[in-house]
């Protein structure tokens, strides 16, 4: 019995891994087809309760030194950046140094209708609900948005006169309003905003390399972002020829799949804010007033929706060249990060890889 039973133990062994052999190869199948050798790609990370089941570079950061992409490799995450903020902002309001009930005006005397600065407040701009709308002249200034910061990008929504919708009843998304808010943390704090997400985010997670843009980024130990010419012929799209670049609060963030899991698993492990205020970010934040055709899908700076019919945390990037995703399963304990420096259809690879992760079951509890 005692041979048998190690036999049986032994077959059962040799299918998980053959199993597992079968999905890798199911996903490097399904990051191949749109990820080529020898031109700029992205990085892959999924974990399963805590375990990662799949991490894997393709292409390369770099089209010119041909440096390969890694697991460790920086990228901008675009607008996951705005995740960063907000939990600053949240921090900030867990030590009582500011409240989310509070008024642009009370950071902002120079708004120029004090009525809407009176009525917009912190958590609309968190949920993208304040109905301020973009006014930047982007196209127009094309040549001073290149290098424009955080506060040249914020100073049109100071001239607001007239709102979208009232604050709190509709929803439309805004980069400058995360500007706005890490200018807010710069004058609570009275340091940059980057040194202080630096030093309350990313040392408490291990973050180690990541990065936050101010002004022009490093050369060099960063990917770059790309798209195609008419030519057909790959070049760079990042600080220097994409307008807002420079523009932080709204996409600064730069990291790795890697950096980007001990993030997540900060925020699960409440390492840098408390569980109640963690647990305020991720859900669904209330406004009675609503008025959009579209329900309330945003808690502070998450959007909450599902995936595979499974309920998921997440945010999306797209900023130059960069495109990314990021994806909590929190029932079925599934993390999935991808990040490109190429435009690549994130939302159809999720859809994808989601299939497979279904099929595979590695959806089941």
């Amino acid at each position: 019995m005692k041979y048998l039973a190690i036999a049986l133990l032994f077959i059962s062994c040799a299918a998980k891994k053959q199993e597992s052999q079968k999905f890798s190869m199911q996903l490097d199948t399904l990051f191949n087809f749109y990820f080529s050798p020898g031109e700029p790609g992205g990085a892959v990370l999924i974990v399963k309760k805590d375990s990662i089941i799949y991490a894997k570079g393709f292409g390369l950061a770099d089209i010119n030194t041909k440096e390969p992409i890694t697991t460790q490799t920086l990228f901008n995450v675009g607008s996951i950046s705005k995740t960063f903020v907000a939990y600053g902002i949240l921090k900030l309001a867990s030590e009582n140094k500011l409240s989310l009930e509070d008024n642009l005006l009370k950071y902002f005397l120079d708004f120029k209708n004090k009525e809407i600065a009176g009525k917009v407040q912190l958590y609309h701009l968190l949920t993208h609900t304040s109905g301020i709308p973009d006014s930047r002249q982007v196209e127009a200034r094309h040549d001073f948005y290149l290098t424009a910061k955080d506060e040249d990008n914020f100073a049109p929504l100071k001239q607001t006169d007239t709102l979208q919708f009232e604050p709190g009843t509709g929803y439309h998304y805004s980069n400058p309003a995360f500007n706005g808010l890490a200018l807010i943390i710069e004058k609570v704090t009275g340091m940059k905003w980057q040194d202080y997400i630096s030093k309350n985010i990313y040392q408490p997670a291990g973050m180690k390399t990541s990065t936050i843009t101010d002004g022009p980024h490093p050369e060099s130990r960063v990917s770059h972002g790309y798209i195609k010419n008419k030519e057909d012929k790959f070049e760079e799209l990042d600080y220097g020829e994409e307008p807002t670049f420079a523009a932080a609060g709204n996409g600064g963030v730069w990291s790795s799949v890697e950096e980007l899991w001990k993030y997540e698993q900060a925020i699960q492990k409440n390492t840098f804010l408390a569980k109640a205020w963690i647990d305020k970010s991720r859900t669904v934040y209330p406004f009675p007033g609503w008025k959009d055709s579209v329900g309330a899908r945003l808690g502070l700076s998450w959007f909450i929706t599902k995936e595979a019919g499974e309920k998921m945390i997440g945010h999306t990037g797209s900023q130059g060249g960069f495109i990314s995703d990021y994806c909590w399963l929190p029932e079925k304990k599934v993390f999935y990060v991808l990040l490109c420096n190429y435009p690549k259809p994130n939302k159809g690879i999720r859809a994808k890889l989601f299939s497979l992760l279904k099929e595979n079951k590695w959806l089941d509890n």
